[in-house]
């Protein structure tokens, strides 16, 4: 197999890295830093840029679940949303974190950017995810019948509803 006949291996890498740093980074503010984050005034920073690396690494596992599992013709977009989530992490959550380690001011006006390539992809990633999983039918392919529930072989169970007892 070619690395295009498997989009799904950049959004799962990428979210797990992120992950990993993310916990990693998140755990160094809270102990290692938390000091040094309270004196600047920073630690809100720092949680903020955690924060929001979290919530991008989940993203872009559910995106690359979805290109493993049947994005069929969304597939060019998810690679769009993958690599906007990633530039989207690294300015916004990268700038938080340099910023709030003693980085120079100028990083300020680069969180932003990383703001604007973020929503982008989170918008239309979720909306395209809810409207194939609708049109597609796998909205209700998730939970397989059980097949001895099912069985027409087996008593039923009286209904609570039934008539009632004498008649």
């Amino acid at each position: 197999m070619t690395p295009a006949s498997r989009p799904f291996r950049l959004p799962l890498v990428v979210a797990g890295l992120s992950g990993v740093t993310g916990v990693g980074l998140g755990a160094l503010g809270a102990h290692a830093l938390a000091a040094t984050l309270a004196e600047r005034g920073m630690a809100h920073a720092w949680q903020t840029a955690a924060h929001y690396q979290m919530i991008h690494a989940l993203g872009l596992l559910g995106v690359g679940l979805w290109l493993r599992f049947g994005a069929g013709e969304a597939t060019p977009l998810l690679r769009w949303t993958t690599l906007l989530w990633l530039a989207g992490t690294v300015l916004f959550s990268g700038s938080l974190y340099w910023l709030a380690a003693g980085g120079p001011r100028w990083l300020g006006p680069v969180t932003p950017l990383g703001g604007i390539a973020q929503p982008e992809p989170e918008v239309t990633g979720c909306v395209r995810m809810a409207i194939w999983s609708v049109t597609s039918g796998c909205a209700g392919t998730w939970v397989k019948p059980d097949p001895i529930a099912t069985s027409t072989s087996l008593p039923r169970r009286p209904s609570l509803m039934s008539s009632a007892p004498g008649k």
